[in-house]
């Protein structure tokens, strides 16, 4: 059986690209929620601050009105004075790194300056405790319609008031001044007030939550369809796709193929397990697609055993031959390694040939990225006549490659469509580019 490295992805890895764990893709989706609910959060609350000044502002001038003692005007005015002043530092600390770490914080102080703040002033200055339902009413709705989030500290604030106000009630012991029945009925609907307040903003943010999560399992699932296509088609033409519709075709003066083949891996196939053979197969492959990447080279299909790739293309390179080179020479020591390594004998043959092509996507189901040309059919006569073991490559190709590598005459072979043409054997580089 054969055991590749560890370093090697597996073939979803290099699906998914960089895949992780399920559980720390939960709580980066988690993280990154309440992030999210964090910043809503903290605009949210410098909106409501901005609302209340103004509303205060009305407030105090009605109550300035309505009352018919100087008095009286003074201490709306103080009152009022306080709240907007509060409200006003509130505001300013959101746009602060401690209103971001801690907007709940400043949800509190926003809601209990209106609340709290405005019964502990009345309660003082007038001795009067009479619930300012109202007041409490108009603030929590204010909260659940501007500031949707968090129910926990809705409902906070809501107990923060009733038991501010039962602690001034038990202080100063008032006596009542309406009848147990209205006291009652204020009772309810302050309980019901609370209680939809809180059970809407619940809601709301189960919604949210859930929206969130589905567009990010949406976008997950768009990264993962986008590299399974990165795995089928060059990045430049995944971004012609997304861009056209028509048919993607280019031509290339110049570029250099490379076709490589297993020797003897046929033969191999009928005496071994399919699952070893598979694997076998794909550990080389994997070995390949390395390479590939490392020398900028461009994987074009298998085909068999057969491996394909090309340089120059669909990006345009001044020196694709020499990457092709490169790559060969490479192919051939990780196939040497990979049998040490595997108490394996693989030889593989290896033809290049340089020269025009045609380029583009075909087909509607399974579509690919392949190439035609002359210069295709040369370099895989170049493979299908080589020396097992050996780089054979064209004259095209050995005139670009002759002054840094070691090449070995040959002599002529005969193409199929083409006649006799003079090759080469790719023994080593000589200059290191």
């Amino acid at each position: 059986m054969i055991h590749p490295n560890n370093s090697d992805k597996t073939q979803l890895d290099a699906l998914i690209s960089h895949g992780m764990p399920h559980r720390q893709i939960n709580n980066n989706l988690a993280e990154s929620y309440k992030e999210q609910r964090r910043s809503f959060l903290v605009k949210r609350l410098q909106l409501q601050a901005q609302i209340m000044l103004v509303a205060g502002l009305t407030l105090i001038a009605f109550f300035i009105w309505e009352n018919s003692q100087v008095e009286g005007k003074i201490y709306a005015f103080k009152i009022g004075l306080v709240v907007e002043l509060f409200t006003l530092i509130c505001w300013g600390l959101c746009k602060t790194s401690i209103g971001r770490r801690y907007p709940h914080l400043i949800f509190l102080s926003l809601c209990w300056s209106v609340t709290c703040a405005v019964q502990i002033d009345v309660a003082f200055l007038f001795n009067n405790l009479e619930p300012r339902i109202n007041i409490w009413t108009l603030m929590f709705i204010t909260q659940a319609t501007i500031v949707p989030v968090q129910w926990g500290i809705h409902l906070l604030a809501q107990v923060g008031t009733i038991v501010c106000y039962l602690i001034l009630y038990l202080l100063y012991s008032p006596s009542l001044t309406h009848s147990s029945a209205f006291y009652v009925e204020q009772g309810l609907y302050f309980f019901w007030t609370c209680i939809i307040c809180v059970f809407s903003v619940y809601l709301y943010e189960r919604l949210r939550k859930k929206e969130f999560y589905a567009r990010k399992a949406m976008e997950v699932a768009q990264q993962k369809s986008e590299m399974l296509l990165l795995n089928i088609l060059p990045e430049m033409i995944v971004e012609q796709l997304k861009q056209q519709h028509t048919t993607i075709a280019d031509s290339f003066l110049e570029v250099t193929v490379l076709f490589a083949d297993i020797v003897g891996f046929t033969e191999l196939s009928t005496r071994t397990p399919p699952t070893e053979l598979v694997e076998l197969l794909n550990t080389i492959f994997c070995l390949f697609d390395q390479l590939a990447e490392r020398h900028g080279v461009e994987k074009i299909k298998t085909i068999g055993d057969a491996y394909m790739a090309v340089a120059g293309l669909p990006k345009k390179s001044d020196n694709p031959a020499p990457a092709i080179a490169n790559m060969a020479l490479d192919m051939q020591n990780a196939v040497a390694t990979f049998n040490e390594e595997n108490n394996q004998s693989f030889r593989i043959r290896i033809g290049i040939s340089t020269g025009p092509v045609v380029a583009g996507v075909i087909g509607l189901k399974k579509f690919a990225y392949d190439l035609w040309g002359d210069t295709v059919n040369i370099a895989s006569r170049m493979e299908s006549h080589g020396i097992a073991g050996s780089i054979q490559v064209c004259e095209a190709s050995y005139q670009l490659l002759k002054d840094k590598y070691l090449l070995e005459k040959r002599g002529l072979i005969k193409i199929k469509g083409k006649g006799e043409m003079m090759t080469y054997l790719l023994k080593k580089i000589i200059i290191q580019n």
